[in-house]
């Protein structure tokens, strides 16, 4: 409970019945008071919480008698507040209202603060409140509350995890890897930028909501079983997420941490060319996530049960028949060289123009190297991007097949930069997971115009680029959490690319190749298409 802390702030007389005044206290507040017709005192914070204009402006209605509530209508949007709870009415956040009395013909108000903790589990509350809404603003207010009454900001990202994670029927979004992101983009900028970190929170905060945004909850099973990594991996091929599930706390009972079971985590999600990429995605941005948060287990455990099941529910790309190639290629993989000259590196320029067929035999044939093959890999897909035929992304009159965009060239990289990574801890996945990046080259070759000048592209300096690049990201403009996100992610990607390899040979490329996509228009409404291929289909359909 707190301390009362009364305080006298003016003479009674002053404030006859049905009166109004604002005053300023000695510690800054700006306190709107009311004398009701009745003579009940009611007192609250002048500002009002959405956007700050004067309460003492607003309206009052009710409030006629001892039992009745009186209610104050701010005027400059209509939020609606309890004058004696604060409880907000219409509208979003809650008013602070003071408790006032009068003694010896003078108003007192209590100016005390309420416990830290108090405020922070009502900034905790309020921003699980504004999920559904979507409010913005709010979230922001409320992680700025938190925050000034001696909490962490990334408090309200654990807190967002473990309110939502059952709100994700099928797992992991982006909201995973923008977050893991944006708190990496926080890092770079100067330790006292309040708002650079606050817009970071927010932004990871933000895009957990709106993926699950007025969702039913999907319970997790129940049950725990004793680790055993052969089995997790089987379950998640399986698709059973009643066996997975009980693993996984298994585990956390055991004490093991994320280090532990990455290795599990990225054989399952390279056990296929796996929802487009982003299975190896999610699971090497969950490592940098939870480097973040340091969370403790309930959070931890929401993580990874999001995790587990995307990778449960993903589509698996190398079962249909546009890669079919992928399990004869991975099946002939030997790791030794096959290309008769002794090179363990092809040519990246056959890599970037091969068929899904033609490219996965040429990576089996010098599978002896995979960081040489790696690097060609990359410089490949680097290539398709700068390349990228725009008119495919601008076009109306293509099948399903061929509705591709910007992300479908930003995918190889990031997937590529995850793949490294998990490598690195894990290198029995270098084989299915390159020839999955082959996956994406055979894919991607139809869709770029070599005859395109990249020239200007180019980028002379790319330590000032991606600088200036990672700095413009805080203010990005994009409504869509989606679109913001890959600009954060594939930038985060390069740049990592670049520092912790700085001998690989294609980062020019791959810069260039960012300058050109944070430069062009990514068009995500296909008004007109749609419409063609949704007749055409229903016109097909027996």
């Amino acid at each position: 409970m707190s301390e009362t802390r009364w305080t006298e702030i003016l003479d009674a007389d002053v404030l006859p019945a049905g009166g109004r005044r604002v005053v300023k206290t000695d510690c800054g507040k700006q306190i709107a008071l009311f004398r009701l017709e009745d003579g009940r005192l009611r007192a609250c914070n002048n500002r009002c919480p959405h956007e700050g204009y004067p309460l003492a402006e607003g309206s009052l209605s009710g409030g006629g008698s001892a039992d009745a509530p009186c209610l104050l209508t701010c005027n400059w949007h209509n939020w609606k507040f309890d004058l004696a709870s604060g409880e907000t009415l219409v509208g979003g956040d809650a008013l602070r209202v003071y408790p006032v009395r009068e003694r010896a013909g003078r108003i007192e108000l209590d100016l005390a603060d309420p416990p830290p903790a108090q405020v922070i589990a009502g900034a905790l509350k309020a921003l699980t409140d504004s999920f559904d809404r979507h409010e913005y603003d709010r979230m922001a207010r409320e992680i700025a509350r938190l925050e000034k009454a001696g909490g962490d900001a990334l408090d309200a990202l654990a807190h967002t995890i473990r309110e939502t994670a059952d709100r994700f029927e099928f797992g992991a979004t982006h909201a995973v890897p923008a977050s893991a992101d944006w708190l990496r983009l926080a890092d770079r900028a100067a330790g006292d930028d309040a708002a650079k970190r606050l817009t970071a929170v927010l932004e990871g905060v933000g895009h957990f909501a709106w993926d699950c945004r007025m969702e039913p909850r999907f319970p997790y099973p129940d049950g725990t079983a004793p680790w055993d990594a052969d089995a997790f991996v089987q379950a998640v091929e399986d698709e059973d997420e009643a066996a997975a599930l009980p693993l996984l706390r298994g585990a956390l009972d055991a004490g093991l941490g994320w280090e532990d079971l990455e290795p599990a985590f990225a054989r399952a999600a390279l056990a296929h060319y796996a929802d487009f990429g982003h299975s190896a995605i999610y699971s090497y941005k969950t490592r940098d996530l939870v480097a973040a948060l340091d969370p403790d287990r309930a959070t931890l455990e929401a993580l990874l049960a999001l995790l587990t099941r995307s990778l449960i529910f993903a589509t698996r790309e190398d079962l249909i028949p546009e890669f079919k190639a992928y399990a004869p290629a991975l099946s002939e993989w030997t790791g030794a060289d096959r290309t008769g000259d002794g090179v363990a590196r092809p040519d990246p320029e056959a890599l970037a123009r091969g068929s899904v067929r033609e490219v996965l035999a040429r990576m089996v044939a010098a599978s002896g190297d995979p960081t040489a093959l790696y690097d060609a890999a990359m410089q490949a897909a680097s290539e398709q991007m700068l390349h990228f035929d725009l008119a495919w992304q601008a076009g109306t009159d293509g099948s399903f097949s061929q509705n591709v965009n910007w992300l479908d060239f930003t995918h190889a990289l990031t997937f590529g930069n995850a793949l490294r990574k998990l490598a690195e801890r894990t290198p029995d996945v270098w084989p299915a997971g390159l020839l999955q990046l082959g996956c994406f080259l055979g894919r991607n070759s139809g869709y770029v115009d070599w005859s395109l000048d990249a020239a200007r592209w180019s980028v002379a300096d790319p330590a000032a680029f991606y600088d200036e690049a990672m700095a413009g990201l805080f203010d990005h403009g994009q409504f869509e959490y989606i679109v913001s996100c890959h600009l954060l992610k594939l930038s985060t990607a390069l740049e990592e690319e670049r520092a912790e390899r700085p001998e690989a040979p294609w980062h020019g490329l791959a810069a260039a190749a960012l300058n050109r996509f944070l430069n062009s228009p990514l068009k995500r409404k296909h008004a007109l298409r749609t419409a063609k291929q949704s007749l055409a289909f229903v016109a097909a359909e027996g």
